[in-house]
């Protein structure tokens, strides 16, 4: 049997042996490691400059987490982010780089130019001259020097900018902001200042492209979205107004600014989009009533108010309240001249009140501030046709009714009018031919108002009973004497031969 003693100092003869083993495995475990990183590393390198972009940063990303402390990893992870223009993913590489390796001149000098494009000016400078006093080469020192005075020369650029800004010197404040931002294209609270520059000098479009660059280049710029979609709604934009608003909501649910802008919009681009299904569905009188309660709900804004006196001349027009239309439409075209719809809506409203000269001009009006609109085509040649008509014979003035009357009022004007001009009610001879030249008006004037075809005809600027306009149709002229009309019922629902009827 073997004495424990000597068990022991066997056991501990092999210690020194162990470790050994143990530390070369280690060894073996940390070269395995090493390679495998020098290999993603280097098929990272060959994918990068073959432009594979985002193979190579596959790789770099690998070496990284292989290898934590490998500031060259890093540093080409950081070179392909900004090949891919991934400026802000290329900063914290940097940053580390320079942590791991502090003289990485290459690595201090792209992260300052990066900061110089953020607007971050100090930290800027600071890396710039931390390569100066680092020994680079030539080159980068040439560099360096000249990015520190640019530094310097945006410092007191900005000083100058934001002075001329609090003196509401906003046109001089704007150009400097255009030098900062030339150099600064990252700086989000540059832009926001260029923008309201531009908001106070009334130029909302650049307002609106420098507000969306901030919103952005900043994280959660609830002001950014606010701002855009205030700027949309003053403009009368009501949709765009409220698409920017739940921008800002989504960031922040609980913004008090946004919510009771949201509140607002969203209440207008209800009434407005409901008036439009509802002269969709021809419900005229309906939508006036949500056109009025639109600019009740934004008195201030005077583009919703426009907007909604144009949709209501509209309803007139399309209504036949011409007199309405005619009202509401001159309002829109005192504030904005160059109105189509308002001056298409109106010329239609004229018509109907066969004021054509007036028609025609409005429809002038509209073809000069149009690019080949139809309807604006189609309603000038018939409101010419229509004044060419009514200096020949109206069928409407003859029966005294109006242009939208309807077959029940045209039959009874005419029956009362057929009653009147009778010839049988006159004794003299030049009195009974001036009632029977009369009496053939009115009958020709019945014939085509009662018939639709005929009406529509009419109503276009031709007249169906003119020899001229039926040349090549076919049809038959009306070239009636007294002596057809003769038996004539003016009471009789049929043709004009149907009954005899005499006055005596």
């Amino acid at each position: 049997m073997v004495a424990p003693r000597a068990c022991l100092s066997k056991v501990f003869s092999y210690v020194p042996f162990l470790l050994v083993l143990i530390d070369l495995q280690c060894e073996g475990i940390e070269g395995g490691i090493n390679a495998e990183v020098e290999k993603h590393l280097e098929m990272g390198k060959k994918l990068l400059a073959a432009g594979q972009l985002a193979d190579a940063l596959s790789h770099f990303h690998a070496a990284v987490d292989g290898d934590p402390d490998n500031y060259v990893a890093y540093y080409r992870r950081a070179t392909v982010y900004l090949a891919m223009g991934k400026s802000k993913s290329a900063l914290p590489d940097l940053s580390k780089v320079i942590e791991l390796k502090p003289d990485f001149t290459s690595a201090r000098l792209q992260r300052g130019n990066l900061l110089l494009k953020q607007g971050k000016l100090n930290e800027a400078a600071e890396d710039f001259e931390k390569v100066i006093l680092s020994n680079p080469s030539e080159k980068e020192q040439h560099e360096a020097r000249s990015q520190l005075m640019k530094a310097d020369e945006l410092q007191r650029i900005i000083t100058q900018a934001r002075d001329a800004f609090e003196q509401q010197e906003y046109t001089a404040a704007s150009e400097l902001l255009d030098i900062l931002i030339e150099t600064c294209v990252w700086d989000s609270e540059l832009r926001e200042l260029r923008a309201e520059c531009y908001i106070q000098l009334d130029e909302s479009g650049k307002a609106i492209s420098d507000l969306k660059a901030a919103s952005k280049l900043k994280y959660d710029n609830t002001e950014a979205f606010y701002k855009i979609s205030i700027i949309y709604y003053q403009l009368g934009d009501h949709e765009l107004s409220l698409g920017e608003i739940r921008e800002c909501l989504k960031l922040d649910p609980d913004h008090k600014q946004c919510f009771a802008h949201y509140k607002q919009v969203k209440k207008l681009n209800k009434q407005l989009s409901t008036g439009e299904d509802l002269i969709r569905q021809e419900k005229f009188s309906d939508a006036i009533n949500k056109y009025e309660s639109a600019m009740k709900t934004e008195p201030n804004v005077f583009q919703y108010t426009l907007y909604a006196k144009e949709r209501i001349c509209h309803c007139h027009s399309k209504n036949e309240q011409a007199k309405e239309a005619i009202r509401t439409c001159t309002e829109v075209l005192e504030q904005d001249a160059g109105n189509i719809n308002a001056l298409k809506d109106r010329a239609e409203a004229y018509i109907l009140e066969e004021q054509y000269e007036e028609a025609i001009k409005d429809f002038e009006v509209a073809r000069d501030h149009s690019d080949n609109d139809q309807g604006v085509k189609e309603g000038l040649e018939r409101a010419q046709k229509l004044l060419k008509q009514s200096q020949k014979k109206d069928y409407y003035k003859i029966l005294g009714v109006k242009r939208n009357a309807k077959k029940r009022e045209i039959i009874k004007a005419y029956r009362k009018q057929a009653m009147q001009w009778h010839p049988d009610n006159f004794q003299e001879e030049n009195e009974k031919k001036q009632a029977e030249k009369k009496f053939i008006d009115i009958a020709a004037a019945k014939e085509v108002l009662t018939d639709p075809e005929m009406r529509k005809k009419f109503d276009s600027g031709e007249d169906p009973l003119d020899p001229e306009n039926q040349q090549g149709e076919g049809g038959q002229h009306f070239h009636r004497s007294w002596n057809q009309w003769q038996g004539f019922n003016p009471f009789g629902s049929g043709g004009p031969f149907n009954f005899k009827f005499h006055f005596n």
